[in-house]
């Protein structure tokens, strides 16, 4: 038995979670040469951190800015990457396209004076809390739905040798 995505919506709730943006932007200079990104430390939610652009702001002098970024890598070490060297007379200003990190993260102008303003989205991630069906039951459930729709796997015969 198969089921088109229409008709499978509508037997089980959807538990996809909800997200929120919302604009972020911070400026480095030798004055303030770090700025680190925590989200609120609320349950249930998890923040991240899109970045889109990086570019010299007024007043930034003929060098090198080199903008770091630090954050926690997928075994949970902390790593520091270089993501940006703009110069005023040959790039000031990268677009790095939607360069998403998790919270917490740490920008850091690791050489020039700057300013540099780095821009991008603050992505709130909330669990949906719409459905009214227990984790149990939503296991049970797609369980369900996945011995429906899978046939058995019979063993592979073997080729006799000639």
């Amino acid at each position: 038995m198969s089921f088109t995505e229409e008709e499978s919506s509508v037997l089980r709730p959807t538990t996809e979670p909800k997200l929120e943006s919302f604009l972020f932007t911070c400026e480095l200079s030798s004055k303030v040469p770090f700025y680190t990104f925590q989200g609120d430390e609320e349950d249930d939610l998890e923040h991240f951190l899109e970045l889109r652009t990086i570019c010299l702001g007024v007043g930034a002098k003929e060098e090198s800015n080199v903008v770091e970024v630090m954050a926690i890598n997928h075994v949970g070490k902390k790593i520091s990457v270089p993501i940006a060297n703009v110069h005023i007379k040959c790039l000031p200003m990268v677009s790095l396209g939607g360069f998403e990190l998790k919270a917490p993260v740490t920008l850091r102008l690791k050489a020039g004076t700057g300013p540099v303003s780095v821009s991008g989205l603050h992505l709130i991630v909330k669990p949906n809390e719409d459905s009214d069906l227990s984790e149990e039951e939503e296991e049970e459930d797609e369980e369900d739905v996945e011995e429906e729709e899978l046939p058995a796997v019979k063993p592979a015969k073997k080729k006799k040798n000639q």
